[in-house]
Parts: structure tokens; C-alpha cells; sequence
């Protein structure tokens, strides 16, 4: 067999071009394909060259950014078991295996990440039961339950909040961490509670450096969050509200501050943007034993979070107007005086 015999027996035309390119031992021996013929043909000067251990890829040349995560994906799956000895599950290039850290985010273009080509490693996120080594430019985080891949351009990616707490535990970088925290915020990739519980989850609240990061993560969160909130409101014709307000009792205390609130029909909307590491018990000693202070008086309150504006403004607006209406129903509740907060 020369370098330009072609593989056989079987075609390769169910591949896509990455995939023709970059081929384990196994699938080249499929495609008749000696182990020998490919030790061969990977030697100094040839036509091929292996670029992990059994992952072969097939032009001399640097891989592509395409071509390491093919090969990285490939080596795991081909490589190790299962603590009970099963073979990694899955049908896709990885089996359970997906990418994470900065090349995940990369993949998602974040504007903060360095570019794949750049990477000296490509992190792989592996159920923690496989058994497997790091090498050349493949590293191993480790999970107990693997979240479900997210597809780019097919390749399996872990979401972004656990990509995210991926990247920050092997960065010391301050100014990186902030950037790349607030842009999956600001670019609409995801919400700051959920950076902050993957992050939590990794026991990395403890770090200065990140907790700076989540402090100024969740004030753009809480940002985005107003300006979603304006967006509702005026985008679904509700009557204009008092905004951003402290409501207190004549000559008594105050009763806390509201993003919006309807003084006529005395409804008020608070956006729930509490930090997951805030336990429920101390959310219930301050913003639920407010919300439950302001019923009592008679003040509807609608709690909404994040999330809830950018999934479902429509929804959340139908749930304001419901309140307004239901407002004439009921007794009028005790004066309030409402000031700027």
C-alpha cells in the first residue's frame, strides 16, 4: 500500500471533511488501514502525523482549531473506561465527553476569550468515573454529573455558566475573569445567578479575584435586568409606573425599595436578583419578609427574576396587567409615601 492508496474498505463520503481528516487507530484500521501502514505513514516527512495517541491525522501541516477538538474528542472516547469497566457511552465522537473552559467559550465567540488557534490546551469535560491521563494539549475536568451538551457546529459543548467556571478555576488573571463573567451577561448568554451557583458549585467564591468579578457580574445582571424590565412594561403598553422607588409609612419606617410601582392600584415589581450562594432562609429574613410586610398592607407585589424578563416578557407582562385589574376588586391599601431610592 503506497501514501496514495486511498482508504478501504469502506467509503468515506458519511464523514464530514474534519472527520476525514482526523481518524483514531481504530477507524483507519475499519477502512483497512494496517497499524503498521499508519506508523508508516505518520514518520518525519510523511503524508500524515499522529497528534495524540491513537488520533492520526491525515495531512502534514498544523491541525486546524476544527481538527484539535475532532482529535481531542476522539482520543477520549477511544481511551479508558469506566470504574466498573464499561466503555464510554455515547455514540458521538466523545461518547459523555464535551468541551469546556476557554475553548467552549471560544466556540461561542466571546470576545474575551483568546481564539481557539491560540489555546495551548483544550479542556474536555469528562464524567468522573473515566480514566483517563491528560496529554499533549487535551486536559481532564471531572464531574460528578455532566450537565447536557449544548451543539456547536456539532461539537458537544458544555453551557456556558459551567463552561465559565471551567475557565476561571485555571485563571489567576483578574481583568480576564471580569471580562469574560460580565460579557456571558451582557451578550445574552446567560444569567448571572447562573454563573454565580456553577461558581459557587466549584468552591470559588472564596478567590478575591473572583469574588470581585461576581460582585460587578451581578450588578450588570441586575442592569440588564432594569432595562428588560422598561422594556416590558413600555413594549407591552402598561401604564407607566413610578420607577426605582422607596416606600415607607407616613412618619414610620421605611418599607423598602421596588423596581416599579403602580401607585393607584398599589402593585409593586421587584426583580429577584439575589445571588444563588444567599441561602433560602436569608432570603426569606429580607426581601420575602418585605414582600410579605407589603401584602399585608395591601400592596400586590410580582417578584420576578432575570430569567423570567428574557425568556418570557410576555408572560410577566400579562401577570402585571392581571394584578392592575384585579387592583379595583380589592380595598384600597393604607396610604404610602413613595420616594426616589
Amino acid at each position: 500500500m503506497s501514501h496514495n492508496t486511498p482508504l478501504s474498505p469502506r467509503p468515506l463520503h458519511h464523514l464530514s471533511d474534519v472527520q476525514r481528516r482526523v481518524l483514531t487507530t481504530r477507524q483507519l484500521r475499519e477502512h483497512g488501514v494496517t497499524a503498521s501502514v499508519a506508523a508508516e505513514r505518520c514518520r518525519a516527512g510523511g503524508p500524515w502525523q499522529q497528534i495524540l495517541p491513537g488520533v492520526h491525522l491525515l495531512h502534514p501541516g498544523p491541525a486546524t482549531s476544527e481538527e484539535r477538538l475532532l482529535a481531542a474528542l476522539l482520543y477520549t472516547a477511544s481511551r479508558g473506561q469506566g470504574a466498573d469497566g464499561s466503555a464510554p457511552g455515547g455514540g458521538e465522537p466523545g461518547g459523555e465527553a464535551m468541551i469546556t473552559g476557554l475553548a467552549a467559550l471560544a466556540l461561542r465567540h466571546f470576545s474575551s476569550a483568546p481564539p481557539l488557534a491560540s489555546l495551548d490546551h483544550i479542556d474536555v469535560l469528562v464524567p468522573r468515573t473515566r480514566r483517563l491521563r491528560a496529554t499533549g494539549f487535551v486536559r481532564f475536568v471531572r464531574a460528578g454529573t455532566l450537565p447536557a451538551p449544548q451543539y456547536l457546529a456539532g461539537v458537544p459543548t458544555a453551557p456556558v455558566a459551567r463552561a465559565l467556571a471551567d475557565a476561571v478555576a485555571r485563571l489567576t488573571d483578574a481583568v480576564l475573569v471580569r471580562r469574560l463573567l460580565t460579557e456571558s451577561v451582557r451578550h445574552g448568554h446567560c444569567e448571572a445567578a447562573a454563573v454565580v451557583a456553577e461558581l459557587n458549585s466549584a468552591r470559588m467564591l472564596s478567590r478575591p479575584h473572583v469574588v470581585d468579578a461576581v460582585d460587578a457580574l451581578l450588578a450588570e445582571g441586575r442592569a440588564i435586568a432594569e432595562g428588560r424590565l422598561y422594556d416590558m412594561v413600555r413594549g407591552h403598553h402598561l401604564p407607566e409606573p413610578l420607577w426605582n422607588v422607596e416606600l415607607r409609612l407616613p412618619g414610620g419606617p421605611a418599607l423598602g425599595g421596588v423596581d416599579a410601582y403602580w401607585r393607584e392600584q398599589a402593585v409593586a415589581v421587584e426583580i429577584d436578583a439575589r445571588a444563588p450562594r444567599q441561602d433560602e432562609e436569608l432570603w426569606r429574613g429580607g426581601f420575602g419578609r418585605k414582600r410579605e410586610h407589603l401584602e399585608r398592607l395591601g400592596i400586590t407585589v410580582v417578584r420576578m427574576t432575570p430569567k423570567k424578563l428574557r425568556e418570557s416578557p410576555e408572560e410577566q407582562a400579562a401577570v402585571v396587567r392581571t394584578a392592575l385589574i384585579a387592583a379595583a376588586d380589592r380595598e384600597p391599601a393604607p396610604y404610602v409615601v413613595v420616594l426616589p431610592r
